[in-house]
């Protein structure tokens, strides 16, 4: 008999004792259980190769204390830095955090979610900022509690969904309007795919600072990657030096680059320098997250940054309320500010037309 198969009745059947005997012992309740009984469970679930699930060993609550966190790919920093901000509010409040690296893909995220639901645990923490959830249906209908983190709420959401983040498009503005300001006028603007909520918002806040200046965006300017389903997380820093080089080699190329993060930004911030130009200087580069290597990369990177501290700490909070309530709860989108820094990568163009020597 598989394991998955095997329930705790068929135990109790087995060891010729009660269900409920057999979960205070799964659970350490042994002091008032003869030694004889113990014995009998023990046989029974080796004969039956019983496994319990981390549920059953927290039959007191009904519910595992830990949280599921799907992250795209902690290659990139900021998802890192958001994982030890969660699991730090998360510990105080005696809860794991189970980390899961999903790549953005579905059934990636449906393997990882089916495993932990199976594993009692009953809220997620989800970062991919897919557009649509469907392949959550499932779980979802179960009572999955879900939080979708970097993503605003979109039509077709579920309607118990929590989207927790920044205003992306907001964000985008600034960097882009910093920009404006300083005067440059050939922006670009580099990313992995468009096809995720959070990326899309961002070039939403580019174009939006270009529409408000009566400035069209040249989709020369606009690198997204060839293949529209490639995200790229793990070699950002890559997709960011390959588009940077092939827009510089344009006969209009661009005076700024607007970067879909901090980890695009470094990598075009390398093609700028392998192209023998000054970043900040010949051309400018803003990124987004502020992640700890943005102040140290030379010239440090002009960045947006996002509240990590209080986007993990409410996070984790809206979604334990969702667990530790006795019925389903609304869903909401909640947005917090983000904020503009300034530093070496960005300055006034020095030319108008091209950048060849």
């Amino acid at each position: 008999m598989s394991t998955g198969s095997v329930t705790i009745q068929q135990v109790a059947v087995a060891a010729a004792v009660s269900p409920s005997t057999v979960s205070n012992y799964l659970i350490g309740r042994h002091d008032r259980m003869r030694p004889e009984t113990q014995q009998r469970i023990a046989a029974a679930i080796a004969e039956l190769g019983y496994r319990p699930n981390r549920a059953a060993r927290q039959l007191r609550t009904g519910r595992v204390q830990a949280m599921g966190l799907l992250v795209p790919s902690v290659a990139n920093p900021f998802w890192g830095a958001f994982a030890l901000h969660l699991e730090s509010v998360a510990l105080t409040a005696g809860y794991r955090i189970l980390l899961c690296n999903s790549a953005r893909s579905p059934e990636r995220e449906m393997a990882y979610v089916e495993q932990l639901w199976d594993d009692g645990i009953r809220g997620i923490v989800l970062c991919s900022s897919l557009p649509n959830l469907d392949h959550l249906a499932p779980w979802l209908e179960q009572g999955l509690n879900l939080v979708a983190f970097d993503r605003t709420v979109q039509a077709g959401d579920p309607p118990t969904l929590v989207n927790i983040g920044v205003d992306n498009a907001i964000a985008a503005q600034l960097a882009t309007r910093h920009l404006w300001e300083l005067g440059h006028r050939r922006l670009a603007f580099v990313s992995g795919s468009l096809n995720s909520v959070s990326r899309s918002e961002r070039f939403r806040g580019f174009a939006n600072e270009l529409a408000a200046h009566q400035m069209p965006v040249d989709e020369a300017l606009v690198w997204s990657g060839r293949d529209t389903g490639h995200y790229g997380d793990p070699d950002l820093a890559g997709l960011g030096r390959t588009a940077v080089t092939e827009l510089l080699a344009t006969d209009d190329p661009p005076t700024a680059v607007v970067a879909v993060n901090d980890v695009c930004a470094l990598g075009v911030a390398a093609g700028i320098r392998d192209a023998g130009l000054r970043v900040g200087q010949d051309v400018s580069v803003t990124g987004f997250d502020d992640i700890d290597f943005s102040e140290l990369a030379v010239p440090p990177l002009t960045t947006v940054r996002q509240p990590l501290a209080d986007l993990a700490a409410t996070t984790f909070r809206t979604l334990r309320e969702r667990i530790d309530s006795e019925r389903p709860l609304s869903g909401c989108s909640l947005l917090m500010h983000p904020e503009l820094v300034v530093r070496a990568s960005t300055g006034p163009p020095r030319r108008t037309r091209g950048h060849r020597r």
